[in-house]
């Protein structure tokens, strides 16, 4: 496994926390919004910005900057915690979420806000933009590297099947899609809904190379990443188990909390909780 100093995962792991409190506290604020699969995505999301991406606020027209495609756009909070903790915008801006004229929509818009690479929200089209981005940088001869957050219940849909057996045929190493494993969607759990197991047996037989990992472990994370970078000939998929609803004891494994905003009470003991893990309110 990858070694990271202690002092760089500490530095990721304060920055997973931060953007938990903004996701609670922007849902919360809203009154709407999906804090679950938001929440179990945040190391995730930690990492890629604050580790492994070529991104930053100055460099979101930089033709050689990585492509990040949140995919399960409903999961926005997450997306924009990392945007504001990163400096795209101002953290203020986050009380915004979800109301009229804000440039924080209840799904990314790639019109609206700086840093926004794909609108998205219509389940299931993400990876095949991702693929788009991959196939543009082989034809431009850019270094760049896309990455794309899917939902377990996301790839249920067709369409994200078409884009796996896509990016298989065209060897698209420069891809990463990276499963949010929590094993609930709005409906309940994932396997009762329409159960997507084997998982990885099947993008490996898509000509994927398959990573599974702990999603909240940080080391884990960032060995997978670099594991990713060394492979040629074929995409990566990182099959990431999470905790949905992970770092507020009420909500993990909660299907309740996919899209239920937390009341003042709730707001108060989830930023409580989160301040205990290390974080500043």
């Amino acid at each position: 496994m990858t070694t990271i100093a202690e002092g760089k995962l500490a530095e990721l792991k304060q920055h997973a926390n931060n953007m938990r409190q903004e996701i609670v506290k922007m849902v919360s604020a809203a009154n709407s919004g999906h804090p679950g699969g938001s929440l179990s995505a945040a190391d995730i999301v930690a990492v890629l910005y604050f580790h492994e991406m070529n991104v930053g606020p100055e460099k979101v027209d930089d033709p050689d900057r990585d492509r990040f495609i949140l995919s399960k756009g409903h999961a926005s909070p997450v997306l924009y915690a990392a945007l504001a903790e990163k400096g795209y915008l101002p953290k203020e801006e986050l009380a915004t979420f979800r109301k009229i004229n804000s440039r924080l929509q209840g799904h990314p818009s790639k019109k609206m806000l700086p840093g926004v690479e794909q609108s998205t929200g219509s389940l299931g089209q993400g990876l095949s933009a991702a693929n788009g981005m991959a196939l543009a940088a082989r034809l431009d001869k850019r270094g760049y590297r896309v990455y794309a957050l899917l939902g377990d219940g996301e790839i249920q849909e067709g369409m994200v099947w078409e884009a796996v057996m896509a990016a298989g045929h065209y060897k698209l190493d420069n891809l990463v899609a990276i499963l949010d494993y929590n094993h609930l969607q709005i409906d309940g759990n994932v396997e009762d809904i329409m159960n997507i197991g084997p998982v990885a047996d099947k993008f490996r037989a898509f000509n994927w190379h398959v990573i599974e990992i702990d999603g909240h472990n940080l080391e884990e994370i960032i060995a997978a990443l670099d594991e990713a970078k060394t492979v040629k000939g074929k995409p990566t998929f990182i099959v990431a188990h999470t905790v949905k609803g992970k770092g507020v004891s009420y909500m993990e494994n909660a299907c309740g909390w996919h899209g239920t905003a937390p009341n003042a009470e709730q707001l108060a003991q989830a930023l409580e909780e989160l301040c205990a893990q290390g974080g500043e309110k």
